[in-house]
């Protein structure tokens, strides 16, 4: 049964889109992505607006001291297994926002981060393979 549940998975993983203090740069690419010209919902990937129907989670942005708690909270809502996907150098690492009061640090502090995707903003390309790359890591 486990295994028929992540075949499904890898077949037509859901994702959902959480942007904590980004500069929509990311935001922007990601939508880019799912855009005719990119089309990755012919491989099945689809856009939800709800953490409890993904299998997968794209963040964006730097975690501040705000969004740090409900971040967490959405990845509790978030059935397991799922997959945790850092889109940017800030969501990579803190980027020019290391310094800052308000930053407490970079996801993979907080949540078991699957696959990072560097770039400010990544290219589109880029945020296509870095998927590919989670869902073979099932």
């Amino acid at each position: 049964m486990k295994d028929l549940r992540l075949l499904g998975l890898k077949k037509s993983p859901w994702v959902f889109h959480v942007a904590a203090a980004s500069c929509n740069n990311c935001d922007i690419e990601i939508l880019d992505v799912l855009t005719p010209r990119f089309d990755v919902e012919r491989f099945g990937i689809v856009l939800v607006g709800s953490p409890r129907h993904a299998d997968a989670l794209l963040v964006t942005g730097v975690i501040n001291r705000k969004s740090l708690p409900r971040i967490l909270k959405v990845y509790e809502e978030t059935p397991k297994p799922c997959l945790v996907i850092a889109i940017g150098t800030c969501a990579c690492d803190t980027h020019m926002f290391k310094n800052s009061y308000n930053v407490v640090g970079p996801y993979d502090k907080y949540l078991p981060v699957d696959v990072y995707i560097p770039g400010c903003p990544p290219k589109p390309e880029a945020i296509i393979l870095g998927i590919v790359k989670a869902l073979q890591k099932l």
